[in-house]
């Protein structure tokens, strides 16, 4: 065991013994990436803040339910994810659905993205899309999940995963990056 595993062990055992100091030292460890996390699926600083100190409260108490099957940082980008998708729910995003049979293979479809385009670029982009395309492409393309884990985090039709992504991949080719 390297000597950052041994430590981040350490920390981990600490704050399931609900040691303050262990929690902070979590808490620096991993709150930068967490924000950054959060203030992809909400506009506003503040509400990225708020959502990551809510996850974090999550993550201390349900620190005991962590044993260790995936990185304490997977594990907290997780909770991260789901306090946005929680926040984003409150606030009523309507995900519109279409028919299914409407929808081409989007895995294989062609984006066009130019090659001077950077990821910095189009998460900037995406952050400026409307919330329902935003959730869904950050879900998909920056985190990586399925239609059918997407489908089951926001409680939608795997159709409608489809169909938000479709529409915010259409936005996204028609803006121009100023």
């Amino acid at each position: 065991m390297s000597k950052t595993n041994y430590l981040h062990n350490q920390i981990i055992a600490n704050c399931k013994l609900n040691k303050a100091k262990a929690q902070m030292q979590l808490y620096d460890l991993y709150c930068d990436a967490m924000f950054v996390i959060a203030n992809r699926y909400v506009k506003n600083n503040i509400e990225a803040e708020d959502i990551m100190q809510d996850a974090f409260i999550k993550v201390f108490k349900d620190i005991n339910n962590f044993k260790g099957e995936v990185s304490i940082g997977a594990w907290i980008k997780k909770i991260v994810i789901n306090q946005c998708i929680d926040y984003l729910k409150k606030k009523k995003i309507e995900l519109v659905s279409i028919e299914e049979n409407n929808i081409s293979n989007l895995e294989d479809d062609d984006w066009g993205v130019d090659t001077e385009i950077t990821i910095d670029i189009v998460v900037v982009i995406i952050n400026n899309l409307p919330e329902k395309y935003k959730v869904v492409l950050n879900l998909y393309l920056i985190e990586g999940f399925d239609h059918k884990e997407i489908s089951k985090i926001l409680n939608i039709a795997e159709a409608t995963s489809r169909s938000q992504l479709m529409r915010g991949k259409n936005k996204l080719k028609t803006y121009t990056y100023v």
